[in-house]
């Protein structure tokens, strides 16, 4: 069916929050009928949040673009995430997701390169304004859900992370390009969290903060309800970042992150390429990330880990928790133009363990400038400049 079955108006202006909502409860009666499939045709549809439905496709026909509503009324508050105790930037709850689903399966959401527009600028400038009042809602996020497509599609101006799959699993997001203000803040592309067997490829990605993060909760919040991060595939992304990473780990990352692949990953006037990100505090592991085949370009460091950021839900959390890293394989990278040497900080009471580096070119680098490494552990093979002392160059080891 079509969304002007519906009443669906796409003139840019009229609300169709409605029309959404009707279309989305009749053809929930497919759900165990064969499936049902919900056609956006050319034009601007203005929308406030509606909610998807199992055995569903949401199609965007070339030309069609879905606009985020500008009243906050349309965007609910619902309870905050149980991995992480509150909403991720302000007490209680949270705005919901544009588009939004809970407890599905077989989930598609693709077209003909049609576009979300999330219309972010009223909830960035609440945030820089200071009077935000409860955590943006995402452009996309589903939760508890299983088999996932997302595909062909252009999302832009999220209001915060741009597509959200947390406690999910058999995820895959291909050919999707993702934009947002260089300078809007936190509008990360893709953050599978608390999710298994993700497979992300073929993306363009633009944003404020990270192209790809993966996480699992946030301090004793994430410990509680142990749901990792396993088996995620990241592949053939490229974009840009100003302020964060290509792709990051953590550092909500309590509920243990492990398998992480990362392969052929192109960076760009950005200030991070691959980044490990943790805490005290934030207990849980990082384990088994492989990263290889990377290009940089203009890249500030190409790679970080990093810790201290003192950034936690509440006063509950234990100075006692501290988060073991170990396994990190990263080989087969080139960066030019870079701004300073790698930057890799493991935490006093756990140093980062089985660190291994293979092969990387650090090119445009001014002689005086050194990595910079502190309670890691590891073996470097092929690396230029030479890496730091705690990064052994000894051939031999066959774990690296």
């Amino acid at each position: 069916m079509s969304i002007t079955d519906f009443g669906g108006v796409g003139d840019g202006k009229t609300s169709n929050t409605e029309a959404f909502r009707k279309a989305l409860q009749h053809l929930k009666r497919f759900e165990d009928k064969g499936g049902s499939q919900l056609n956006i045709p050319k034009g601007r549809w203005v929308t406030g949040s509606f909610n998807l439905t199992s055995n569903f496709t949401l199609f965007l026909e070339f030309g069609a673009v879905i606009l985020g509503s500008q009243n906050p009324e349309e965007w609910p508050v619902i309870e905050p995430l149980p991995s992480y105790g509150r909403g991720r930037e302000r007490l209680g709850g949270r705005h919901i997701s544009l588009i939004h689903g809970d407890s599905l399966s077989n989930v598609v959401i693709t077209g003909e390169n049609g576009t979300i527009d999330g219309q972010g600028r009223m909830w960035w400038e609440l945030w820089w304004n200071r009077t935000l009042e409860h955590t943006r809602g995402h452009l996309l996020e589903l939760m508890n859900s299983h088999n996932i497509l997302i595909s062909n599609l252009t999302f832009v101006n999220s209001p915060f992370w741009t597509i959200h799959p947390v406690y999910c699993s058999n995820v895959v997001i291909k050919g999707m390009t993702i934009l947002a203000p260089l300078n809007s803040p936190n509008t990360d592309g893709i953050d599978p969290d608390s999710s298994m067997h993700v497979c992300i490829e073929d993306c363009y990605i633009e944003s404020g903060d990270d192209l790809v993060a993966v996480k699992s909760g946030w301090d004793q919040y994430g410990m509680t309800m142990a749901r990792p991060s396993s088996n995620i595939v990241v592949r053939r992304v490229s974009g840009t970042t100003p302020t964060c990473s290509g792709v990051g780990i953590g550092s909500e990352m309590s509920g243990g992150i492990s398998n992480v692949v990362v392969e052929n990953l192109h960076v760009q006037n950005s200030a991070a390429g691959v980044r490990v990100k943790t805490d005290t505090g934030r207990g849980g592991y990082i384990a088994n990330i492989t990263i290889t085949n990377i290009t940089m370009d203009r890249v500030k460091i190409p790679i970080r880990f990093s810790r201290g950021s003192n950034d936690h839900p509440d006063e509950g959390w234990d100075p006692k928790a501290i988060p073991a890293v170990k396994g990190i394989y990263i080989s087969n990278v080139v960066s030019v133009n870079t701004g300073k040497a790698p930057v890799l900080e493991g935490i006093k009471d756990s140093p980062f363990e089985r660190i291994c580096i293979k092969n990387v070119s650090l090119l445009g680098l001014p002689p005086s400038l050194n990595w910079h490494c502190e309670f890691i552990n590891g073996l470097a093979v092929q690396v230029f400049p030479e890496p730091c002392r705690q990064l052994q160059t000894d051939n031999s080891s066959s774990w690296c």
